[in-house]
């Protein structure tokens, strides 16, 4: 089983390889996310002290809310889980149920919880929705409500940005 697992996220690397490095993406400051926060390969300071025991798809996630609460550095985080990562990356936040970066696991009611997000935002906050693989529909439903801008799609999870001053767009990453 865990062969097999192993063999389908392979395929689906091999699917997305031509949107690695930010291939395609013409923002600089887009480029910049991608290269720099998304799919940053070089080892960051807490990587030795985090996750040991994780399986690969939890740290491979844990590393990526770890880069970005220490490119945010906000001062509040919504999250229920990976808060090792979260605090590591950001030493200042407090988690609480408004903030600048937010998580939503596509599990139980996240239809309901979407709506209560969608009041808590600002042009600055940056939304991750993991799971994203296993409904689909809600993913382009995010992607193309108003109230969303920039989108990046990483297959395991979606990374939503609020700036409205910029032009919508969905970014495809091979991550």
């Amino acid at each position: 089983m865990v062969e097999m697992q192993k063999l389908w996220y392979l395929f689906i690397w091999l699917k997305r390889i031509r949107y690695c490095c930010g291939f395609g993406i013409q923002s600089p400051s887009d480029y910049w996310l991608v290269r720099y926060v998304i799919n940053e390969h070089w080892p960051y300071y807490q990587y030795e002290t985090l996750g040991k025991d994780d399986e690969w798809l939890r740290q491979k996630l844990g590393r990526l809310y770890f880069r970005l609460a220490n490119w945010l550095q906000p001062d509040m985080i919504v999250s229920d889980d990976y808060r090792d990562y979260l605090s590591a990356g950001c030493h200042t936040a407090s988690f609480g149920d408004a903030g600048r970066l937010l998580r939503l696991a596509l599990t139980g009611d996240y239809h309901s919880k979407i709506a209560s997000i969608y009041n808590k935002v600002t042009s600055d906050s940056v939304l991750v929705v993991e799971g994203i693989q296993h409904d689909k529909r809600f993913w382009r439903e995010l992607i193309a409500d108003y109230r969303t801008g920039i989108t990046f799609d990483l297959y395991y999870c979606g990374i939503v940005l609020f700036d409205k001053k910029r032009h919508k767009k969905n970014y495809i990453i091979n991550f």
